[in-house]
């Protein structure tokens, strides 16, 4: 993924938390507000039909028309009476009101003494189990303005009216713990590409740097083999053949992880021309024959397409080919059998490449494909690679919109089809 393209997500996701967080701050102080208002709103009903309550008691009509209540503060209410008020019948009329509008929050009260001129605290109410009763928190407030009042107060309303939010809270928290894991995410996202980069750059520069060493050998492998001297000498001949042969399979892994480093990169791009395919395959095929000597192996090839030429990047199409047959032979047991076949079906060009080597697991052919991953070889120990080449062919193909097919089995060998055209 691109610089910017990052960038410009983070931005994104960035702006899009700020208006989320700010979005689900707004609702949540205005259902606060609306929970403060409606508990308001009940209360002074309430204490409002205490009042006449108590009127109706009295047999008086002592309730002043304005001021009635008045709200001191957001959880003191104060009650103009205008009359004497007994103790036992206001909490016993405070209780039955509120709990007949659902309000069953912890209340204190008090009643203003003329006399004293002083507010004479009752004894606080309470709902909660684990409030301690007849417990003053502050002294009642007092109003120079009326004579005979009461004065209530929710000393817990906050944590009333919280109770009454828990679920917006928990709704609230469970978005704040996904900002936080969607941060988190992207923290990890951004570490994890800095060392992709960090892995690429340097077998970018760690491949490169092998390329001036790999060209000195391969020149002093060169000027050994021409050597007279070399020449006479079998045994110096052999160990100069070595060098170069290991030089030129060196070389190969080198190149091979270069082009995987433009492709993932997406900074390759196919030469495509006509290839005639049975003879590219002629050509793979005789080098091939030598390795299979060596471990007495045997070559089949059948070669049954009648259109055998296509448009392909010829370089890239010997490598994969290369590497398909080379898997070939390092996966069987003693005595590998390969056989190499191509067909026409229709507009298709079919290559074939079937061993009886030791195959592979179905779990195991999910993941063939993907980069660095090494199929266990069970007691074949001689093998050797860094899990690059099917990954590599499944690159190219899918570059030439070519179709893979994998067949395998346990113990009865592989065939893998690349199909062309179609």
């Amino acid at each position: 993924m691109e610089n910017n393209i990052i960038r410009r997500v983070v931005i994104l996701g960035a702006i899009t938390i700020i208006g989320i967080l700010g979005i689900q701050g707004y609702w949540v102080m205005r259902t606060w507000d609306i929970q403060q208002q409606e508990f308001s709103q009940t209360v002074k009903i309430a204490l409002l039909s205490v009042a006449k309550e108590l009127e109706t008691l009295n047999g008086r009509n002592s309730l002043p028309i304005k001021g009635l209540i008045s709200q001191q503060s957001s959880n003191t209410y104060i009650v103009n009476i205008n009359d004497e008020i007994n103790a036992n019948t206001l909490e016993f009329y405070l209780q039955k009101e509120l709990e007949a509008r659902a309000v069953n929050a912890d209340f204190e009260y008090g009643i203003f003494d003329c006399e004293s001129r002083e507010m004479v605290y009752g004894r606080r109410i309470n709902y909660s189990e684990d409030k301690e009763l007849n417990t003053q928190t502050n002294p009642l407030p007092t109003n120079g303005d009326f004579d005979y009042y009461f004065s209530v107060r929710f000393p817990n309303q906050k944590g009333y009216l919280l109770e009454d939010m828990r679920l917006a809270i928990f709704f609230s928290i469970i978005l704040f713990f996904s900002i936080l894991f969607f941060i988190y995410s992207m923290f990890i996202i951004m570490r994890q590409k800095r060392l992709s980069e960090m892995q690429k750059d340097f077998i970018n520069n760690m491949t490169h740097e092998f390329k001036t060493p790999i060209s000195t050998i391969k020149i002093s492998a060169d000027v050994f083999l021409k050597n007279e001297v070399i020449k006479n000498d079998q045994r110096l001949s052999r160990y100069a053949q070595i060098i170069k042969e290991q030089n030129q399979r060196l070389n190969m892994q080198v190149e091979k992880v270069l082009q995987l480093a433009k492709i993932e990169r997406n900074g390759f791009s196919l030469k495509k021309e006509a290839v005639n395919v049975h003879e590219l395959l002629a050509e793979i095929t005789a080098s091939a024959q030598v390795r299979l000597g060596e471990v007495k192996g045997s070559l089949i090839t059948e070669f049954n397409a009648t259109q055998p030429n296509i448009q392909a990047d010829r370089l890239h199409l010997n490598n994969i080919l290369y590497n398909l047959i080379d898997n070939a032979i390092k996966y069987s047991y003693e005595n590998p059998e390969v056989r190499l076949t191509t067909r026409n079906e229709g507009n298709q060009f079919i290559i074939s490449i079937e061993d009886n080597g030791i195959g592979i697991t179905r779990e195991n052919q999910q993941r063939v494909f993907d980069k660095f991953y090494r199929v266990p070889t069970g007691d074949i120990h001689n093998v050797k690679g860094f899990g690059l080449g099917l990954f590599y062919v499944k690159n190219i193909c899918d570059a030439h919109e070519w179709e893979l097919q994998l067949n395998s089995e346990p113990g009865k060998g592989t065939k893998i089809e690349v199909l062309i055209g179609g």
